[in-house]
């Protein structure tokens, strides 16, 4: 009987994929600084393939795994007395990271810190896209993440209305290049969807099914973001362009978006709303741009693609943990 991976839950959306690996999971709820005590049925329903433990009734039970799936360093500290090998996986840049936190750390401090700990402790290191990785330090395994263009409905578009999905908006202002995006778009019929309770009318979408609908029924998706800490998509943008939607955004050296073709990029705030103008009075405009992004997708992004691709970076913890300098740190470490 295979031995099932032991999954942090932080990222419902990505987490979600591992369906995909045909792989049996145990997925680790009740983790300290989170929005909820559980999974976040908002995002994603559970994946078929997984079941949800609490992390002190996985260290009672002394359950075997075949890997560790983490996220951040203290999701490898509350992990450290399990015998089996770990996989980080890096969703954000350490730049970005470290001015969302308001952090003082030095970025090559971190770095080396990091890069010490992952190798003590036979970590294997994979990132969601180069950048990421880059940032880091580790780029040699990047896996970016996936979307089923079947999985969403067919699009509509007949809302004549942009949109975003975006968390903690007012948190992160530099790295969306907010301002930019209030230039380009204030006074347009936009909507913006995600937790930001700061910001009167905006909502998170109620479930996975709410935020297809919500997609299906948008003329086109915005993904701005500063180059030095940002992606030029994340994964809500490739969703959007697997459900039919055309992006706009900034020129950004990592856009999926071929200008012109799936979508709209532009570093003139007032050219970008001209775009958006264009959009939403031209609907079938809309709709050629919409199939190029899904297309775009299902060759870039395919669900097939990333099952290859992790399962190849299960085999590189694997033989990471086999030859750990050696056994797994028992202090703490705070990222």
């Amino acid at each position: 009987m295979n031995k099932p991976l032991l999954v942090f839950d932080c990222h419902e959306a990505w987490v979600y994929q591992l369906a995909a690996l045909d792989r049996t999971m145990d997925v680790v709820v009740g983790l300290r600084g989170r929005h909820t005590t559980g999974w976040d049925e908002n995002m994603r329903p559970v994946p078929p393939n997984a079941r949800l433990v609490r992390m002190e009734d996985v260290l009672r039970n002394r359950r075997e795994y075949s890997c560790v799936v983490a996220h951040n360093l203290t999701d490898l500290i509350e992990a450290k007395t399990i015998e089996a090998p770990r996989l980080l996986v890096l969703h954000e840049t350490l730049d970005g990271a470290l001015r969302e936190q308001g952090s003082t750390v030095p970025a090559d401090h971190m770095r080396e810190a990091v890069a010490k700990f992952v190798r003590l402790t036979g970590t294997h290191v994979v990132a969601v896209s180069g950048l990421k990785g880059s940032s880091w330090g580790f780029d040699e395994d990047i896996v970016p993440f996936s979307a089923d263009p079947a999985a969403y409905l067919p699009w509509r578009g007949d809302l004549a209305c942009g949109l975003r999905v975006a968390n903690h908006i007012r948190r992160r202002p530099h790295v969306l290049l907010w301002d930019f995006h209030l230039q380009a778009f204030d006074g347009l019929p936009i909507s913006i969807v995600g937790r930001n309770t700061d910001m009167p009318g905006v909502r998170a979408s109620s479930s996975w099914n709410d935020l297809k609908d919500t997609l299906s029924r948008h003329r086109f998706y915005i993904h701005t973001a500063d180059p030095r800490f940002e992606d030029g998509y994340n994964m809500a943008t490739v969703e959007a362009m697997a459900a039919g939607l055309p992006v706009l955004g900034n020129l950004h050296p990592t856009s999926p978006v071929e200008h012109g073709i799936s979508g709209f990029l532009s570093d003139d705030p007032a050219e970008l709303r001209a775009y958006a103008l264009r959009l939403l009075t031209d609907r079938d405009l809309a709709v050629r741009m919409g199939q190029a992004a899904r297309a775009t997708v299902a060759v870039r992004f395919s669900s097939a693609r990333f099952k290859e691709a992790f399962t190849r970076s299960i085999e590189s913890a694997e033989q990471a943990w086999l030859r750990r300098d050696e056994p797994v740190l028992c202090g703490s470490f705070h990222n």
